[in-house]
């Protein structure tokens, strides 16, 4: 047990663990989904559907919300969306997303068995997301996993978020941890970029929210298909 997590930190266990949230630790993506329709309905638009709101997560709400005004992941047609448009749309997708977060979420197979494990070796753990700190935090009690983690950083705790290494850097100030004795496990190209700018070990997971690209083509120290491998 736990032989391929100490193995990357020399035969002990990290200073450090953190986790990503949507996509890593939980299935977010129906509620987003419902929040998101629901927020362009009231704009007049057709609805995205479960399908295309799973290909634009992962980069924060703001950035789901412009790509949802725009029906597209493309960089370009994101950035053509004015402020005019952004403001209120972003201000009814946090509204319905407060009423539907945690209804239809769910986590991962042998999440709260793996955290209860790490947690009892006394290893810090903590989330890192790009989700607003607002909508982690009940998302995390209402699964009753919040008690498991030190520190929660959201998306819009920091001047930037992941895949820059400043939530990452900040996490292991907070909680007295050395970057080459910290693990970010994620399930994007995000958290393996800001693992690696931070000088951090990272573990991807394979079933996670990555735009539609292998999270393997980010070349992660670590690639898991299931979250158990953690303590295998």
């Amino acid at each position: 047990m736990l032989t391929k997590l100490t193995g990357f930190f020399h035969g002990h266990l990290p200073q450090l663990i953190a986790f990503d949230l949507d996509g890593t630790l939980v299935d977010s993506v129906p509620d987003i989904a419902v929040a998101t329709d629901r927020m362009l309905v009231a704009l007049g638009r057709a609805p995205a559907g479960e399908e295309k709101v799973r290909g634009w997560v992962g980069n924060g709400a703001a950035m789901l919300v412009k790509r949802a005004l725009a029906d597209s992941y493309d960089p370009v047609a994101v950035a053509a969306i004015s402020d005019e448009e952004y403001e209120p749309a972003m201000g009814s997708f946090r509204e319905y997303y407060a009423e539907e977060n945690g209804r239809l979420t769910q986590l991962y197979a042998g999440v709260s068995e793996v955290l209860q494990a790490i947690s009892q070796l006394g290893v810090p753990l903590a989330v890192i997301t790009n989700k607003p700190k607002v909508f982690a935090d009940p998302l995390l009690e209402s699964l009753n996993i919040a008690g498991y983690f030190n520190l929660v950083l959201g998306g819009e705790c920091l001047p930037h978020k992941k895949p820059h290494p400043m939530p990452l850097e900040e996490v292991g100030r907070q909680l007295g941890a050395a970057a080459a004795h910290s693990l970010m496990v994620g399930d994007s190209r995000n958290d393996v970029e800001a693992a690696k700018a931070a000088g951090w070990v990272s573990a991807a997971l394979t079933y996670g929210y990555n735009h539609g690209e292998p999270v393997a083509n980010s070349e992660p120290d670590w690639l898991l298909d299931d979250f158990r491998e953690l303590i295998l």
